[in-house]
């Protein structure tokens, strides 16, 4: 199967974030051209601030499998990971990394963290970017273009 059949899963569940006003990004997890988990960022439904949807995927896949390694397994993401969620991606040995848009702010990868390029980190995933740009990068300008309009409201 094609990165941008996965990625529109991905999208869906980042679609059910935005409908419960949380930052709309949403991950799956593939293991042999099959999902195994999916999940949306859950901060405040959840009220943990490690309730991002990459975390949230590599609990239920590990459930799933019945282990903490998910070797051959891929993620899909529709933003990139932070730094926290690439930790988790690493220390659960997942092969590759599929997102579609770059966090500036707060991508591990965009900021180049030296920590995913050391001798001690577990395991470096391949990291392929750009897959469903555009619909990734709508729903979440729309989201926080909303966010900012009630900010402005004056009652």
């Amino acid at each position: 199967m094609q990165p941008n059949y996965f990625m529109q899963y991905a999208l869906k569940q980042a679609q059910i974030a935005y409908d419960k006003d949380e930052v709309p990004i949403g991950a799956v997890i593939v293991e042999n051209n099959k999902i195994i988990a999916s999940a949306h960022n859950s901060n405040l439904l959840d009220c943990d601030a490690t309730a991002h949807c990459e975390i949230l995927a590599i609990r239920r896949a590990c459930l799933y499998k019945n282990s903490p390694r998910l070797d051959n397994c891929d993620i899909y993401i529709t933003v990139e990971p932070c730094a926290m969620c690439y930790s988790a991606i690493s220390l659960a040995h997942i092969k590759r990394i599929y997102f579609a848009i770059n966090d500036e702010k707060f991508g591990a990868i965009s900021n180049n963290l030296k920590e995913f390029t050391q001798k001690l980190c577990y395991h470096q995933p391949e990291i392929y970017d750009g897959i469903a740009h555009s619909e990734s990068k709508i729903l979440l300008q729309n989201f926080f273009q909303i966010k900012r309009n009630k900010k402005n409201v004056k009652i």
